[in-house]
């Protein structure tokens, strides 16, 4: 039988995987985290992480432990803060995504979370592109798969679940489409399909519809969309492009349009965030749910 400490300290660096932090959380020093681990090593018969200077990571044996473990100390821990906070009713999870290869991940981890947690209800819903933070902030939302950056001081970021390499979708008789590839310097050649919303962070906004190249060339901006929609067909009808993630191709693609690779874009990062002042108990296990199917795919 494993003690408390131990199964949390376990969990919780094979979470971390990094003794400094997973001290922090458990409130805890890292030397108590570190004799919690030798000892539960030694009563396993196994190492269950390799460790050196530079980093943690799961030996077989550690990773066949965890998985054999999370699950059900997730339902327990979920079970105990519903109680904690006076209602046992709290079985109800809002997850959000922001575009259709977010939302597939999301939907078949919403089955196999209701397959592992009976009686939980796990509902999806798409977060429009022009108001990406209103729906956590209005508290519709308790958890959301999106495009990063994020930094607001009222919502919590978790893990970068998978990234996409960026393309620039443009006209089929744009110069561009007949190109291998374009470089962020080649924006300033034409003309780009922007955004209306105040609700967009200005920083999000500079990450994903740039005002300069990074040489600092002015990049025209076009007509701006207030639903993605307005985007496809502004871009179709040849009146700009847009940056947009490779992914795009496969669910964008129409007559009048062209996907063209970016060779020295940085990468978009679709990561989960949370609001910081209220947190369902059922947020953790469904993050673990997402990031293990995320994984195996």
């Amino acid at each position: 039988m494993l003690e408390r400490l131990e199964l949390e300290a376990f969990l919780t660096l094979a979470e971390e995987l990094h003794f400094g932090r997973t001290a922090e959380r458990l409130h805890v020093t890292t030397s108590r985290v570190s004799q919690t681990i030798r000892q539960l090593e030694r009563r396993i018969g196994a190492p269950l992480f390799e460790r050196s200077s530079r980093r943690v990571v799961l030996t077989v044996v550690g990773k066949q432990l965890r998985d054999e473990l999370r699950p059900a100390y997730d339902q327990i821990a979920a079970g105990v803060a519903a109680a904690s906070s006076g209602n046992l009713l709290i079985r109800t999870l809002t997850v959000g995504f922001s575009a259709p290869w977010c939302g597939n991940l999301i939907i078949k981890s919403a089955k196999v979370f209701r397959d592992r947690y009976p009686g939980s209800v796990v509902t999806v819903e798409e977060i429009q592109l022009t108001d990406p933070l209103g729906r956590m902030r209005s508290g519709a939302v308790d958890l959301q798969l999106t495009e990063f950056p994020i930094s607001e001081p009222d919502i919590s970021t978790g893990p970068i679940i998978f990234s996409e390499p960026r393309s620039l979708m443009v006209p089929a008789d744009h110069p561009f489409a007949s190109r291998d590839s374009v470089s962020l310097e080649d924006l300033a050649d034409t003309t780009l399909i922007t955004i209306n919303s105040e609700a967009v962070p200005r920083y999000w906004m500079d990450y994903y519809f740039p005002r300069r190249t990074p040489s600092g060339r002015p990049i025209p901006q076009g007509p701006a969309a207030v639903y993605w929609p307005e985007v496809l067909v502004h871009v179709s009808q040849g009146a700009g492009v847009s940056t947009v993630s490779a992914a795009a191709e496969q669910f964008h693609t129409r007559p009048g349009m062209a996907f063209v690779p970016f060779r020295d874009a940085p990468p978009i990062d679709y990561g989960l965030m949370w609001p910081t002042a209220h947190k369902n108990p059922l947020v953790r296990p469904f993050i673990e749910t997402i990031r293990e199917l995320a994984d195996s795919a």
